[in-house]
């Protein structure tokens, strides 16, 4: 462990420079199937999002609200599997899985920003679902891009200044004796138990960051579906009623699997036994999310298959045929 005493660049004295990661496992073998299979996992990720932020770009039948937001969670999705994938992939292949303290906090902030960005994005989406079925014939009068604009900058704005809220009360407290993390990355719970100074204002920082953005957006998007089903309710056919469902299924499907596993992992009180199944849910909504969304949204959507066909056709220089 690292014990010079330092000034960090908060201006607080810190006998610790570098933190030492625990990763998943300990096991040399273990590891390099895990290197392997995450690796790939990484590069699909990367791949999938790119390839549908492309695609979207390209298509115009697919420039509307609702394209325009899924094309900007899969840039969060990419920067947010970024933040974690290498950083954890090299650890993996390192005797000693060591990151200095300013990087451990440049990675926290980069995936919180993404995270918490995440959250005020899927609740814009939600409300798009709304007025999408609630209110059809003004649609594109409510919805106009100069709104939407606004509201994924708004998104990404909320999510930096949260992410800087956390993250400098954490890293401003002293760290003077133990430096291991109990995690494969660098995560405020973890971080804040090892400080020798007194935790209480970052932990209400925290806190009270989660509960206004998280929780907030969260409240938001169930008040959307609240009026969605509504909505459908006053629908008479019921053929009418499943296509509007069938709407919003993804979003509900990706917004499910986010908060799910994110609450399972934050809201319940930690164990020695927690921790390793807070590892593998984490593994979930960091790493596997990124991957699912760009499926969640394209396997059962007529619109991004037909912007797959025109694209082929494109390609391959047949007639197009719209």
């Amino acid at each position: 462990m690292a014990t010079s005493k330092f000034m960090d660049w908060y201006g607080n004295y810190s006998s610790v420079t570098t933190f030492i990661l625990l990763g998943l496992s300990d096991e040399k073998e273990l590891q390099l199937i895990l290197f392997s299979i995450f690796l790939a996992t990484y590069l699909v990720t990367l791949i999938w999002n790119l390839s549908l932020i492309l695609l979207i770009r390209m298509d115009t039948h697919l420039h509307t609200p609702m394209y325009f937001f899924l094309s900007f969670l899969s840039f969060i999705d990419i920067c947010f599997a970024t933040s974690i994938s290498p950083r954890m992939l090299s650890d993996f292949l390192k005797k000693e899985k060591s990151i200095s303290f300013i990087a451990c906090a440049t990675q926290y902030f980069v995936g919180a920003w993404m995270a918490l960005t995440e959250c005020c994005l899927l609740a814009a989406m939600a409300y798009d679902r709304y007025v999408a079925i609630g209110h059809p014939l003004q649609y594109s009068t409510i919805m106009a891009p100069g709104l939407c604009r606004k509201m994924v900058a708004g998104a990404y704005v909320s999510g930096l200044i949260s992410s800087f809220t956390q993250t400098f009360p954490c890293f401003h407290l002293s760290y003077c004796g133990p430096n291991i993390i109990q995690h494969f990355f660098c995560d405020v719970p973890q971080i804040i138990s090892l400080s020798c100074s007194n935790p209480f204002i970052s932990r209400m920082t925290v806190l009270l960051v989660a509960t206004f953005v998280g929780l907030g957006s969260f409240l938001s998007i169930l008040f959307s579906y609240g009026f969605i089903v509504a909505s459908i309710l006053k629908i008479s056919s019921g053929k009418g009623s499943a296509k509007a469902f069938n709407t919003c299924a993804s979003h509900l499907a990706a917004v499910t699997l986010y908060y799910g596993t994110a609450l399972s992992v934050y809201l319940f009180p930690k164990s020695d036994q927690s921790m390793k199944q807070n590892k593998v849910l984490s593994v979930f909504y960091s790493i596997l999310i990124p991957l699912l969304n760009p499926l969640i949204y394209s396997l059962r959507n007529k619109e991004i298959k037909a912007a797959l066909k025109r694209l082929r056709k494109r390609t391959t220089g047949m007639p197009q045929l719209d």
